[in-house]
């Protein structure tokens, strides 16, 4: 497998509305979309720094993966994302390697192919994503 370059790095927030006015006054973003992912119980606020995007997600309920990752560990990085060029063959690669994967098949969101590979323990604390595609929500 061969990683791209980072996608995303995403951000668990409590309060989304106070995450953007932080992010935008301090390090002088400008956000690029919003959006809402029902089947990950997410909205989230995506900036683009060059290339990478920078996700600010908070939970739109209290059974959602960032809202237990809040509870358990406070606000701070969730996940990062690599673009890879197969997430199908990533997976088989790592799998092949004898590497118990999150995911066994990967997601779909937005018509792009995602999968968590690594329980975060595994990858240093940090859930680890690998995307294919060019994700871009709203543009």
């Amino acid at each position: 497998m061969k990683t791209k370059k980072i996608d995303h790095i995403c951000i668990a927030v409590k309060d989304l509305d106070a995450a953007k006015v932080i992010y935008e006054q301090t390090l002088g973003l400008e956000l690029d979309v919003e959006y809402i992912a029902e089947s990950e119980k997410i909205k989230v606020a995506r900036y683009y720094i060059g290339e990478v995007a920078l996700e600010l997600m908070e939970s739109t309920s209290p059974d959602g993966d960032v809202a237990k990752f809040i509870e358990k560990k406070g606000e701070g990085i969730f996940l990062i994302s690599y673009a890879v060029d197969d997430v199908d063959a990533a997976l088989d690669e790592l799998k092949a390697k004898g590497e118990k994967t999150i995911d066994q098949t990967p997601r779909t969101l937005m018509g792009n192919k995602y999968a968590f590979i690594m329980p975060p323990k595994k990858m240093c604390g940090v859930l680890t994503e690998l995307i294919d595609g060019d994700f871009k929500p709203g543009k």
